[in-house]
């Protein structure tokens, strides 16, 4: 599989691809915008189309100013949407992972979600929210009952699944770990005929390289772009409700 020639548009547009398909059941709607709910995941996005009108969708559906996290294909937002914060990002699609189960993994339930936050807070792998656990399979591995290493799944378009919240904690790095749960987390997705495939900050070097190490490889390079939403009243604001 060449990285060059899979995902098409559901990985171009993955969040609006997630929220009209396999992951609608989280989804808030508004015309051709879409959001994960606040407290699953920060995400939003907008349909893949030139019309200036998505901006509109997107604005009345947060509400003025404020901060989302938009992906998607419809090019820059309008010039008094601004931009707060802007990552590099890379996109890695499996191409050649040796997939294989971590007998030592245990799932990861609602239960375990205030040491999830915890263990998150410390490592910083990406956003990681209160319900976050509900998209997928999280699985984590705990040295004398406590919480040390996690993986699971978040954004979930068509045939793909994206591995996430990948982290240790910083004592118990070194022992191959994430790499386990990866791949656990990658045999589960391949087991019911999806892709796994994933995001890193491109500064991430480390990361990259293990991810490659194992058999994922580059796909693009996508900003990872949060935006604060016009006040009420400017020209990008039309108003509106939620859907």
């Amino acid at each position: 599989m060449s990285p060059d020639s899979v995902g098409g548009e559901f990985l171009d547009n993955l969040v609006w691809a997630a929220l009209t398909g396999p992951h609608r059941v989280f989804a808030q709607v508004n015309g051709a915008a879409v959001r994960y709910h606040p407290e699953v995941a920060p995400f939003s996005a907008v349909a893949a189309v030139s019309d200036p009108g998505v901006w509109a969708d997107l604005a009345a559906l947060v509400g003025p100013a404020a901060v989302v996290s938009v992906t998607g294909a419809a090019g820059p937002p309008p010039p008094d949407w601004a931009v707060v914060d802007e990552i590099p990002g890379v996109q890695l699609v499996d191409v050649a992972v040796r997939t294989a189960p971590a007998p030592e993994a245990v799932r990861l339930t609602a239960a375990d979600v205030p040491e999830m936050l915890d263990l998150v807070a410390r490592t910083r792998p990406g956003p990681f929210l209160p319900r976050t656990v509900e998209l997928g399979t999280y699985l984590g591995i705990r040295r004398h009952g406590a919480l040390v290493a996690m993986a699971g799944e978040r954004l979930r378009p068509p045939g793909w699944t994206e591995i996430s919240a990948v982290c240790t904690d910083p004592a118990h790095r070194g022992q191959g770990l994430a790499s386990r749960l990866v791949r656990a987390v990658a045999a589960g997705i391949r087991a019911r005929g999806e892709h796994p495939f994933l995001h890193a900050a491109a500064s991430n070097t480390a990361a990259i390289r293990l991810y490659e190490s194992m058999g994922f490889r580059l796909r693009r390079r996508p900003p990872f772009r949060t935006l604060r939403v016009p006040a009420a009243g400017t020209s990008g604001w039309a108003g509106g409700t939620s859907g």
